[in-house]
């Protein structure tokens, strides 16, 4: 695995009912303390960040190995669901892949075998794994 250097800054104001300003090199987002623990709410919470993350780690190695296997991909998208409990974290990422028509079935078998393989090969799902954070893959392939 490549080296890679990250840098993020977040300048607070306010206190516990304000919120912070978050800057990485192509995120620039508000952040706050949930109004369930005393705070504003106004802003994306460090879960939602961390679910973030997870999602955007999964979808980019996906459109990677679509492309990788030349698929002809009309569009992808990921919606992901965080569940927290006192216990557990748990994501699911929903991947839905449109192929377009005239598609093969061995085409349509291969795109439903990436779902599993780009959980394999985010880098950012394993980290979480390693952490006890459970990941389910609830795919979808259909054809425009």
């Amino acid at each position: 695995m490549t080296n890679m250097k990250t840098t993020v800054n977040i300048v607070w104001h306010d206190g516990l009912k304000g919120n912070g300003s978050l800057k990485a090199d192509f995120l620039d987002t508000k952040v706050a303390i949930p109004a369930a623990f005393g705070g504003s709410g106004n802003g994306s919470s460090p879960k939602e960040l961390l679910i973030a993350s997870a999602t955007a780690c999964y979808t980019s190695v996906l459109v990677s190995m679509t492309e990788s296997r030349e698929l002809p991909v009309t569009e992808v998208t990921v919606n992901s669901e965080g569940f927290l409990s006192d216990d557990e974290l748990k994501i699911i990422h929903h991947p839905y892949i449109v192929l377009s028509e005239g598609v093969t079935e061995k085409q349509i078998e291969a795109a439903n075998r990436l779902f599993a393989a780009a959980d394999k090969g985010c880098t950012v799902g394993n980290l979480l794994k390693k952490a006890d954070v459970k990941i389910e893959i609830q795919g979808k392939v259909s054809i425009k």
